[in-house]
């Protein structure tokens, strides 16, 4: 007989290996070659490493709980990974911007404010225009990176809230209803002699 998973305690596992994952990577980013940080091949490759993960993810939790779940069941564990890995991150990035290496915020808005003003350049826009979009950049980037803890908690249900969209898409996409649910039951549970 096949030991029992606690999909919980699966669910949480995987949320902390993947976001430990995300903060390596962040790391060795961030000393290796911090100005990747803001270009589109970080974020593209951040999305493919999430994609691959939640993928893996999903299939093994499905596999451990015998290998067909409903939506409903699925729902919860893999919402669970995506807001662990996330809250993770989330917290990380924070506490590393205010007690880790505090030049961080400061050398991302950077980053960003100098990509962001080349982007609104190259799309043509009036130096009045781009001034504006500028400012409106600067001070999002400071509720990023320097964020109060209205600002964060704000944040977190803000990401919670999409992860939980993404955790819907991935339930519907990873369900799979057992074809023969009587399978596992003897036919004394149906009162057959």
């Amino acid at each position: 007989m096949e030991k029992a998973v606690n999909i919980k305690n699966e669910a949480l596992k995987n949320g902390l290996i993947w976001g430990i994952v995300n903060i390596v990577l962040f790391l060795v980013t961030w000393y290796v070659a911090p100005s990747l940080m803001s270009s589109y091949w970080y974020a593209g490759i951040s999305l493919l490493i999430g994609l691959a993960f939640a993928i893996f993810f999903c299939i093994d939790m499905r596999k451990k709980v015998g290998g067909y779940w409903t939506f409903g069941e699925a729902l919860w564990p893999i919402f669970v990974t995506f807001v662990m890995a996330m809250g993770l991150v989330f917290v990380f990035n924070i506490l590393f911007g205010k007690y880790i290496d505090t030049s961080y915020p400061e050398q991302m808005k950077e980053m960003v404010m100098a990509k962001s003003e080349a982007t609104m350049k190259s799309f043509g826009l009036s130096d009045e225009e781009t001034a504006k979009a500028m400012a409106k950049t600067s001070e999002n980037l400071e509720q990023q990176f320097s964020p109060s803890f209205s600002q964060a908690v704000m944040a977190f249900g803000i990401s919670a809230i999409m992860y939980f969209i993404g955790a819907v898409i991935f339930a519907l996409i990873f369900k799979r209803n057992n074809p023969n649910p009587f399978a596992n039951q003897t036919t004394d549970q149906f009162g057959v002699n």
